[in-house]
Formats: structure tokens, sequence, C-alpha cells
């Protein structure tokens, strides 16, 4: 359980203890069953059983994957294309009517860049915020400590590797804001 309260705190962490293994363990089940399942209500109750928060009007096309789930938040009507992964190390909050494209990555997990310290599997994680009314085109991946404005549009492909500010339109890789957009 320490490790679990400094993983999402953004202390280091050891990810192989017990309690996360087990934690993860039963994430995957449920989502393997999530995205198995043919029946809609079936499949909502599962969300609601493995997501920290979904909201109302929330739809997720499978196939999903998360690592623990219990640490996203979606706010309502929100909206994932099919093969979205979200390893929510950290939070991840996703604001109400926002639009996550197929193949959308979020990675909050920041592993040590010296190899002795990587190979001990000690890492830690950054949360990942994503505001209301935004649109996240497909293959985009949204790194550690990210913060994305409310009413946002990010391109195709785009890797999001700092905050952009709202209401801009931001694509490319690195991604950068390109211009703000009139609501």
């Amino acid at each position: 359980m320490r490790e679990f309260e400094k993983m999402v705190s953004g202390e280091d962490y050891f990810p192989m203890t017990d309690y996360l293994i087990g934690l993860r363990d039963r994430t995957r089940a449920l989502i393997t069953e999530f995205n198995q399942e043919k029946d809609e209500k079936k499949r909502s109750d599962i969300l609601k059983s493995v997501l920290g928060k979904i909201g109302t009007g929330c739809y997720i096309t499978p196939a999903v994957f998360f690592d623990y789930g219990c640490n996203t938040e979606l706010g309502d009507n929100v909206y994932f294309n099919a093969n979205c992964v979200i390893l929510d190390c950290a939070k991840v909050t996703i604001g109400s009517n926002t639009f996550v494209g197929p193949n959308v990555q979020f990675y909050t997990p920041i592993h040590p860049l010296d190899y002795k310290t990587r190979n001990t599997f000690i890492e830690s994680a950054k949360p990942i915020t994503i505001g209301k009314n935004c649109w996240l085109g497909g293959s985009v991946v949204v790194l550690p400590g990210v913060n994305i404005g409310d009413g946002c549009v990010v391109g195709a492909g785009a890797v999001v590797t700092k905050d952009i500010p709202e209401n801009s339109l931001a694509v490319g890789n690195p991604a950068r804001v390109i211009r703000k957009i009139e609501q």
C-alpha cells in the first residue's frame, strides 16, 4: 500500500510489490472482460468498477488498456475511440465533452535515465490533465506531467511534451501551438 501512495504522490516507488501487481492484474482481467463484452450495460458496469470516476454519457470503444484504472477520472460525455492506452500510475483527468481519437496514449510513468537505477525498477509518475471540450486526434501521445487546457485540439500523431494553453491548436512532434482557436 505504501508504494501506491508514493506512486500517486509523484515520489519514487517500486512497482513490483504484490499490492501493485495485484491491482494491475485485477484491472487487466476486468479490462479484458470489457474489451470482449458485447452488452453495453455490462461494459458500462465494468468501467464503473475499474475507473476512479466516470461521468454520465461516456463511451469507450474497445479495445482499451489501463494500468490501474482507479487513477483515471472522466468527466461527462467523454468519448474514446479504439485502441487507447492509459498508463495511469499518476492521476489522469479528462474533462467533459472531450473526444479522444484512436490509438491515443497517456503516459504518466517516468523511468530513470541512468540504467543502474532503471534496472532496479524504481520509477516515478506525474499526472496528466486534459481540459473540457478538447479533441485529441488519432495516435496522439501525451507525456507525464502535461496539462492541456480547455477547448484545445491536438492534431493526429502529435507528441505532447509540455503544457498547452486553453483554446489552442497544437500539432507535431514535439507538439507546438500553431494558433489560438476562437470559440
